[in-house]
C-alpha cells in the first residue's frame, strides 16, 4: 500500500511541476531561516568544543545590592573578593574560576596600534573551559601567585600582529604594560570564552580589586557530576546571604545566582533578578510560539496550493470512493503525498541552512562564528518539517475526502 502511494505521489509532483516547485521553495525558505536560527540557539545555550563542559558548569555573572531600607537597588559584575572569599570555598563544586568580562584595550606593536578583546583570569578557567591550545601553554597557578606578565592570543589576533611569524615568546604593550606571549589558542566566539587576549589576574595594574565586592568579574562553577548543579545553585543562594559588605549602612545585602547559559540569557531578557526561576521556560515558550507563527503563513500559502493541486484530481478521488475508499484511506494518501514533498523540501533546506551558515562564518560578519549542525539540530529540521507536512496538508485532504463521489465524478466540486 505504501509503495503505491509513493508512486501515486511521484506521479502527481511530476504532472504539474510548477506547483512542485513552488511548495518547495516555499519549505525551503521557511526551514532555512528556522534552521539556522535553531541552530545558532543550539550552539550558544548548548555547545560543544571550548564550552563542552558547559551541561556541568553554571556562571555568575551579576551581583545585586540592596540598602538596608530596601529602596536602593544597584546591579553590577562581581568582585575578586566576593569570588575569592565566598565562592572558591564551596566543597560542592570540583572548581570555581574567576574571569573578567572582555575589555576593549590598545596594544602596541611596532609602531602601531591594534585594538583588542582582553580578559584577565585565573588558572581555573583554562581548566574549565575547553580551548584549542594551538602553541604554547596556558597560565598556571604559578604564573598568577607571582604575577607574571605573561599572555595568552588567539589565532587571528596572533596573524594580524605578527603575520606569518610565530607569535609565542613575542612581547606585547598594553595600556603601558609588557606581556609576554606563552600561548596561541584557536578562535572562539562562546560567552565564556570569547576575548582576543588573554592574562592571569595578577597583572592588573593595582591590587585594590582585591578587596572589592563589586568590579568587573564573573564566576564559573564547574560540578563534578551533572545531579550536582541543584545543590550548588542552593549552595550560592545561602552563600549571598553570608556576603559582608564594607559599608553595610549603604549596602546589606547581596543577591546572585548559579545560572546555566540558557537560564543566564533568559533572566537578563524577560527573567528576574529578584527569584530564583530565570524564566527559562517561559523564554522557551515564546521561541516555540514565535516559530510556530512564523511557519503559519507559508503553510496558509501551502494549505492554498495544495488544495488547488487536490482540486485537480476531484475525478480520481471519485473514482476511489465510488470504488469504497474510505475517508480515512484518503485523507492517509493525500497526507503521505504532502508529507514526503516536505521531506524533500526539509532535506533541501538542511542542505541550504548549512550552506547559509558556512557563508556567515566565512563572511566575518559575526567574528569567529563557528555553527555545527549537529543530529539534534538535524531532529529538530526533521520534527519541524513533519509539523510542516502535517499542517499544511491535513485541512486540504480532509475537505477532499469528504466530497460526495458523484459530484466529484461530474467535476461539481
Amino acid at each position: 500500500m505504501f509503495k503505491n502511494y509513493l508512486l501515486t505521489a511521484y506521479k502527481v509532483f511530476m504532472r504539474r511541476k510548477l506547483f512542485t516547485a513552488i511548495n518547495l521553495l516555499c519549505i525551503v525558505l521557511t526551514l532555512v531561516v528556522l534552521m539556522v536560527l535553531t541552530a545558532m540557539m543550539e550552539n550558544a545555550f548548548y555547545p560543544s568544543g571550548v564550552e563542552g563542559k558547559s551541561d556541568r558548569f553554571l556562571q555568575i555573572m551579576v551581583l545585586q545590592m540592596k540598602s538596608p531600607d530596601g529602596r536602593s537597588t544597584s546591579t553590577s559584575p562581581l568582585g575578586f573578593k566576593l569570588i575569592d572569599k565566598y565562592l572558591k570555598p564551596m566543597r560542592s563544586v570540583e572548581r570555581v574560576a574567576a574571569v573578567t568580562m572582555p575589555r576593549t584595550v590598545s596594544v602596541y606593536q611596532d609602531g602601531q596600534v591594534t585594538e583588542l578583546e582582553m580578559r584577565r583570569a585565573d588558572a581555573d578557567y583554562w581548566k574549565i573551559l575547553d580551548f584549542t591550545l594551538l602553541a604554547g601553554r596556558f597560565p598556571t597557578a604559578e604564573d598568577d601567585d607571582k604575577g607574571r606578565f605573561v599572555a595568552v592570543i588567539n589565532a587571528t589576533s596572533a596573524r594580524r600582529l605578527f603575520g606569518a611569524n610565530p607569535a609565542l615568546g613575542k612581547l606585547l604593550s598594553v595600556g603601558g604594560q609588557q606581556f609576554q606571549i606563552i600561548g596561541v589558542v584557536q578562535d572562539e566566539l562562546h560567552m565564556n570564552a570569547y576575548a582576543d587576549l588573554w592574562a592571569p589576574i595578577a597583572t592588573f595594574p593595582s591590587t585594590a580589586y582585591r578587596n572589592e565586592i563589586r568590579g568587573e568579574f564573573a564566576a564559573l562553577l564547574l560540578a563534578r557530576d551533572k545531579a550536582d548543579l541543584p545543590q550548588i545553585q542552593r549552595d550560592v543562594q545561602a552563600i549571598a546571604k553570608e556576603v559582608e559588605f564594607p559599608d553595610p549602612k549603604a549596602w546589606n545585602k547581596a543577591q546572585f545566582w548559579a545560572d546555566s547559559k540558557l537560564a543566564l540569557f533568559a533572566r537578563t531578557t524577560i527573567g528576574d533578578a529578584d527569584t530564583e526561576d530565570s524564566g527559562a521556560l517561559k523564554l522557551m515558550a515564546i521561541v516555540a510560539a514565535m516559530m510556530l507563527l512564523f511557519m503559519l503563513l507559508p503553510a496558509l500559502n501551502l494549505v492554498n496550493l495544495n488544495t488547488g493541486r487536490i482540486l485537480e484530481r476531484s475525478s480520481e478521488i471519485g473514482v476511489r470512493k465510488a470504488f469504497g475508499a474510505t475517508s480515512a484511506q484518503l485523507v492517509r494518501q493525500l497526507l503521505v503525498e504532502n508529507v514526503l514533498l516536505c521531506l524533500v523540501g526539509g532535506a533541501l533546506g538542511l542542505l541550504a541552512a548549512k550552506g547559509v551558515l558556512l557563508w556567515l562564518e566565512s563572511s566575518g560578519l559575526v567574528p569567529y562564528l563557528k555553527v555545527n549542525m549537529n543530529f539534534a539540530v538535524m531532529g529538530y529540521g526533521l520534527l519541524i518539517t513533519l509539523v510542516f507536512g502535517i499542517v499544511s496538508g491535513v485541512l486540504p485532504a480532509w475537505k477532499m475526502s469528504r466530497l460526495d463521489p458523484v459530484h466529484a465524478l461530474k467535476g461539481a466540486i
